[in-house]
Parts: structure tokens; C-alpha cells; sequence
């Protein structure tokens, strides 16, 4: 089985322009995500539509493929550039991570890339919930799983509901997962579901692996220890740079 890591990084953002290239501990966020990535494999490429992106991946040393501007989600941007790679490159899954996650372990790669040791078609992470205040946040997707670590159903809000309980008690109560935004697929699975018309799970939570879920794909999960600090804010950026002094 031959993995490819893709990483969709775009310059443009509501919420923090540039944020790929903002100056983390001496160099660019985007370099954090690629150095962390290679430490688990060989084959990384950023897919990008912006050309001080892609210099700047070059720069570092990294590979990096132009994609089309028009991209909805970093799912639609793997997806072109696993196929403009296929014409060159062998592999049978691929690993998309988020251009904003510089704290990636390559433990977690390694996770994903174990869960297709099976029939897996895709496969995501979850972490276990501690606090009320991370269950009830709805800006952290839960998600319910079968026996087999299976996804049964990704939700902003709090899933299980744990009748005759204190909200408070509810994380010792039962076992919370929440998700935590990776994915890996087999190549001809990620270009079906990207195919897909929206669903109205999708449409209501604002949760594109539902559509998915909807159109009958099974999606593994496995569990990792470790919660990192996504950027997607100028305030997120400053609590990196106060992680890495720890």
C-alpha cells in the first residue's frame, strides 16, 4: 500500500489572508505542516493555487503543485492534485492535512496509514472529550462510533445525549469523541466523493464528511492522544508561538 500526503494550503481567508505563510517561530506555518508530515513520508506535496505559496514551499525545499483557484474545500483541491500527480507518481491512498495544523505528529500520519491495513475506503481521527466545555462547544465536532471504530454520525452538538444527567457529569458519564480534522482515502474513493451533490445533513451542521455518511461510505476512525493548535486566527497564531516556547 503506497501513501501520498497531500497538504491544500490557499492564500485567501476570511479570517486570517496568508495565514500558510505567517511567521511561526522562525519560519512559515505551511513548513511546520510539510516538515511534520515527511517525518512519517516520503511522498509530500502542498496543492496550492497561490504562486508566493508554491515559491515559498520551494524555497524550504518542499514540493508543491499548482490547483485551480475555483476549489469549495481542501478535499475538491486534494482531489485535482491527486490526479495530476497520478500521471507520474504510483500510490493508493491518500492523507489530505490541513495547511493550518503546524503541530502535526507523524504519529497521526502513521495512524491513518494503519487503518487501511483492511477493506478502509477512509479514514479519519478522534480524540477523547475530558471537559464539558470542549463537549458543548459546538466549534468542536463530535462524532459517535460503532464497535468496530466506525463513524455512525459527526455532529456540532453534544452526541450521546445522556438522559437523567448534569450536563456537567455527562463527560464521565459516557465516552465523547471528538473529530479531529484529517483524512486519508483510496485515490478512486476521493475522486467519487468529490462527485457528491451536498446533502442536507451537510447543509444543516456545515459538516462536508456527512455527505459521505449520506451516500453510504464507511469512514474508520483511529484514536490519537494529541490535540493541536489549528491557525485560523491571528489570536491562534500567537498561542503557537506560546506552544512552542513550552
Amino acid at each position: 500500500m503506497k501513501f501520498l500526503a497531500l497538504i491544500p494550503a490557499r492564500y485567501q481567508s476570511t479570517r486570517f489572508p496568508g495565514k500558510p505563510l505567517a511567521g511561526l517561530g522562525g519560519k512559515p506555518v505551511i513548513q511546520w505542516v510539510y516538515e511534520n508530515v515527511a517525518k512519517a513520508l516520503d511522498a509530500v506535496w502542498v496543492a496550492t493555487d497561490d504562486e508566493r505559496i508554491f515559491r515559498t514551499v520551494e524555497t524550504f525545499g518542499g514540493k508543491a503543485i499548482y490547483t485551480s483557484p475555483e476549489h469549495d474545500s481542501g478535499t475538491d483541491r486534494c482531489a485535482e492534485a491527486a490526479r495530476l500527480l497520478e500521471k507520474n507518481t504510483t500510490f493508493d491512498v491518500v492523507i489530505n492535512v490541513q495547511g493550518d495544523e503546524p503541530f502535526i505528529r507523524g504519529e497521526q500520519i502513521r495512524q491513518l496509514m494503519s487503518c487501511f491495513e483492511g477493506s478502509t475506503k477512509i479514514a479519519t481521527l478522534v480524540k477523547k472529550i475530558d471537559s464539558a466545555e470542549e463537549l458543548f462547544n459546538p466549534n468542536r465536532p463530535k462524532v459517535v462510533l460503532d464497535s468496530n471504530q466506525n463513524a455512525l454520525y459527526f455532529s456540532r452538538s453534544p452526541i450521546p445525549f445522556v438522559r437523567g444527567e448534569e450536563k456537567n457529569n455527562w463527560p464521565g458519564a459516557t465516552a465523547f469523541w471528538a473529530h479531529i480534522g484529517m483524512y486519508a482515502y483510496k485515490k478512486e474513493v476521493l475522486q467519487q466523493i468529490t462527485q457528491l451533490q451536498q446533502g442536507k445533513l451537510e447543509r444543516i451542521e456545515a459538516l462536508e464528511q456527512l455527505r459521505w455518511l449520506e451516500n453510504g461510505y464507511r469512514i474508520k476512525t483511529a484514536v490519537t492522544q494529541f490535540q493541536s493548535i489549528g491557525i485560523d486566527t491571528p489570536h491562534d497564531l500567537e498561542k503557537a508561538a506560546k506552544w512552542i516556547l513550552k
